[in-house]
């Protein structure tokens, strides 16, 4: 698995940030403690400080989530730029339960698939690159399918709508004073 350097620290801290801090509104992703930008169709923007430099997201909830699952928690994707870390445009999407131990995402966009690793109940892409190329898909893309394995064997796919995303994204670079 390769997981990337610059992301050990912050993995953690991400993951109770967004298990404590985000919720689903209406089918709308909300961040507790950070300020709303503005809603994009399907896609929220949000800027918040941390260690006193902005991080700013754009999150999403799936509008459709299937498999063989008794309970499963809230489905998300967001995009981050972290100004203390000098991060822009890590992709990461919460299962909403914990992945298979070294098991792949994989992520369809249009004609286009990437793979992401996992770590317990998230996946990430695998290297800065793997981030701007979803990013890029992303943003000409209508629909995003995300297929992965939970730490039961229990296959799901989730569908993320991309309206939006592309308003979301320019709202989050442009508070983070990302060009």
């Amino acid at each position: 698995m390769g997981f990337r350097p610059h992301l050990k620290i912050g993995l953690v801290a991400l993951s109770v940030l967004t298990a404590a801090a985000t919720f689903s509104v209406g089918g709308r992703v909300a961040w507790a403690a950070a300020t709303l930008i503005d809603v994009f169709q399907d896609w929220s923007a949000f800027k918040d400080t941390e260690k006193g430099k902005l991080v700013c997201t754009a999150g999403s909830v799936a509008v459709k989530s299937e498999g063989k699952y008794t309970s499963r928690g809230d489905v998300l994707i967001q995009v981050t730029h972290r100004q203390a870390d000098k991060t822009v445009g890590v992709v990461s999407i919460q299962a909403g339960y914990t992945y298979k131990s070294g098991s792949e995402v994989t992520v369809t966009i249009g004609g286009q698939t990437f793979k992401l690793f996992t770590d317990a109940g998230h996946a990430w892409a695998f290297d800065d690159k793997g981030d701007k190329a979803l990013v890029a898909a992303m943003k000409g893309g209508a629909d995003m399918i995300v297929k992965g394995t939970s730490s039961r064997d229990t296959l799901t796919t989730d569908t993320f709508s991309l309206n939006g995303f592309t308003a979301a994204y320019t709202a989050i670079s442009q508070a983070c004073g990302i060009k």
